[in-house]
Parts: C-alpha cells; structure tokens; sequence
C-alpha cells in the first residue's frame, strides 16, 4: 500500500533545500511513499531537478504564503490562509495525505494542527513526543515544548497517550511509565506533579514507577517519561547540546597530539559506532500527540539527514495507522479513567 505523505517544504531554517534532499533520501529506501510538496512552485520545481526520482513520485501545490519563525501562532490561523503550512496539514485533514511533515514556527504549527485536525476525545491539549536514546534502546519523551504550563489531568492525559505510542511504536507490551521531577520522594515536586503522580498510581493497568529525575532520562528506567512542556523542552535541548559538546571534546582531543591521531585511527570504528548512536538527528522527528491526525514536527535547524528521519517517523507511523487506529486506543484508555 502506498503511503502519502505532505510536506511543508517551506518550513524551517534551511528549508527548502534541506526538505528536498531528506524526501529523497528516504525515498531510496521506502520505494513506497507519494508525496504531496507544498510551497511556491517554481522555487520546488528548480530543486528538483536534481532528484529526478522524487520528481515522480512528488505532487506538487503551490502555495503563495510562508509561516516564517516569527509569524505569531494567531496570525497563522486568521491571516495565512494559503501558507505552505496550513495547506499541508488540511491534506491530512482531509483525506489526500495520511500524515504530515514540517520543520516549520512550533507554536504555529500546533495550533494550525490542533484547529484543522483537531482534538481527540478527552483530550485537552496535544503534546510534543519524542524518541530519545537510553542504555536500552529508546523511550518516549512528552511533553517536549507544546504546553509550557500544564495541569494535572494534562499530565495524565500525556502518560496515556506515551503508553499506547510506547506500546505500538516500540513494541513494549506494559511499558514503565515514569513522572520527571525534581526528586524520587513523594513529598518532592509542587502541587501539580504530587497530584498527577496520585493519579496515575489509581489507572488501570498501567505500569506507572512514580518519580525519575533529569539523570535517569537516558539511563532506560522508564519507558515512557512525563513532564510539562517548557521542562521536556529544556530537557530535550539540554541532551542535543550535550551529545554536540562532547563529540566536540572528543574530536578536539583527537586533534591535538599524535598519540590522539593513533587512538582515533586504532578505534575509529568504535568512535563512529557511538557517535552514529549518540547523533541527534537520528532520532528527529516529534509526534504531535492527541490529534485526528498524524502531524510530525522536525527541528527547525535539521539537515537533510536529519529531516529524512522525522520524515521516517511520519512514514512508519502511517503505516501502523492503517492496522490500528492510535486515536480510538487513546481515546479508550482516557474514558477507563
């Protein structure tokens, strides 16, 4: 079965280029995705000229607005009704493509995506996942920027929808929910979180093992770990800038003397292995979580590599989508509670 994917392909820092080179990146290796391209015309038809193989399998609609960085998420609603943004999420909408892509404003893009696919049923807010490495393997990370305040039922409605993604997307049966917080104590926390914690220990068969703090995120305790949305994002930039720290030291370090050079060269595989593990841009791609809809966000600052992977998240996500439905799942478990 073909899967259609949409494309903001005027969304990002290095867009469109970068958006270009990632679609046809992946297109390599999954012969079987369409894509829908949204932007001004002239300017993607020059681009792919060098991808003749995207070309084919690429439908062009051209757009005569941008959602820049600085468009105000109001102005993306009521003004830019043709931006490349808003058209790429209605082709999800309204049934042209199975899910969406953009690299594009945050704050614009959720509330686009949240207006034209809307909310799912007992659901308040969307959340911002992400896949992030641990010892393990991977785990789930929400909310990762959408909601910088939440609330105690928002709290809860987040470790819903992280167990089923962690459940259908990485195949982990009773996956360990956990809250990050500022310690593992009960008594630790504000108000918000205490409260959040006592309701999760009251859900029906969920795997919830209470408190984890910022230094067990990667250490694969939890498979799914909780928070509000202006610490996920704190978090989340906070492991991207570390991981970029330490490749830096590593290769400063490689630099600077011949006995350095001989180490590298005796375990260059090695180096690669943990720096290909450890690269930030395999595991780009957030899920907006809680919609009618697949919506899936990259970093603004992603390279083509980078891009082809949040593209890959969107691809696989689609395709589990046509077996099972993750919304009428999410929409069960809220209504158990």
């Amino acid at each position: 079965m073909t899967t259609r994917l949409s494309l903001d392909v005027m969304g990002g820092d290095n867009a469109p280029l970068i958006v270009i080179e990632g679609a046809a990146q992946i297109l390599a290796s999954a012969p079987d995705i369409e894509f829908l391209l949204f932007g001004d015309k002239s300017i993607i038809l020059d681009h792919l000229r060098n991808f003749p193989l995207l070309e084919k399998r690429s439908h062009i609609h051209h757009c005569s607005e941008v959602v820049t960085n600085d468009t105000k998420p109001v102005n993306a609603i009521r003004g830019l009704k043709d931006s490349s943004m808003r058209k790429a999420i209605e082709a999800v909408a309204n049934g042209q493509a199975d899910a969406v892509v953009s690299a594009g404003n945050t704050g614009a893009y959720m509330a686009l995506s949240k207006i034209i696919l809307r909310t799912l049923e007992g659901i308040d807010r969307p959340a911002i996942s992400a896949l992030l490495p641990t010892i393990n393997g991977l785990c789930i990370a929400l909310d990762m920027g959408a909601n910088l305040e939440c609330t105690t039922e928002n709290l809860v409605q987040f470790a819903i929808m992280g167990e089923v993604m962690a459940q259908r997307v990485l195949d982990i049966k009773h996956p360990k929910i956990g809250l990050l917080n500022v310690g593992t104590e009960e008594v630790k926390g504000h108000a918000i979180v205490q409260q959040a914690s006592m309701l999760l220990k009251e859900v029906p068969s969920m795997n919830y093992i209470g408190f984890i703090e910022g230094d067990d995120v990667n250490h694969g305790i939890a498979d799914v770990i909780v928070t509000d949305g202006f610490t996920g994002n704190v978090a989340l930039k906070t492991l991207e800038g570390a991981a970029h720290f330490i490749f830096g030291i590593i290769k400063e370090t490689m630099r600077s003397s011949l006995l350095g050079k001989l180490s590298y060269l005796v375990g260059r595989s090695t180096f690669k292995d943990i720096k290909s593990r450890l690269d930030p841009r395999k595991y780009n791609g957030a899920v907006f979580l809680g919609l009618r809809g697949i919506a899936v966000k990259s970093h603004g600052g992603a390279d083509a590599i980078a891009f082809a992977n949040a593209i890959n998240v969107a691809f696989n996500l689609a395709k589990e989508s046509h077996s099972l439905n993750f919304g009428e799942e999410i929409e069960a478990k809220i209504k158990e509670i």
